[in-house]
């Protein structure tokens, strides 16, 4: 019972953060986080250490852990919503640079 109300908690939360991203995206990360949550509570944790380490600098912090779980991420993701993401990354499919950009 707990993990649907912590998934309902996370699921707000998230909503809250993204009220400045387009829905057809705010959908797309909502549902890869019902897919996998543990996952996404994983990347959180990492985040949040790494900003505590970068002085609450979000943008630092998000191109130094997400390119970890690039495969991840993909690997759960429906050929739908991969094909929404090459269309929104001008057809780069996601894919992360050394550096931690995004290709484009």
């Amino acid at each position: 019972m707990f993990g649907k109300v912590k998934q309902y908690a996370m699921k707000k939360v998230l909503q809250s953060q993204m009220k400045n991203v387009p829905e057809d995206q705010q959908r797309m990360i909502l549902e890869l986080l019902e897919k996998d949550p543990a996952l996404f509570e994983k990347i959180a944790k990492e985040m949040q250490a790494e900003l505590k380490a970068n002085g609450n600098n979000q943008m630092a912090a998000a191109t130094k852990v997400l390119p970890k779980y690039q495969k991840e991420i993909m690997a759960i993701m429906s050929p739908e919503m991969k094909e929404m993401l090459m269309k929104m990354q001008g057809g780069g499919a996601g894919q992360f640079n050394p550096n931690g950009s995004i290709r484009r």
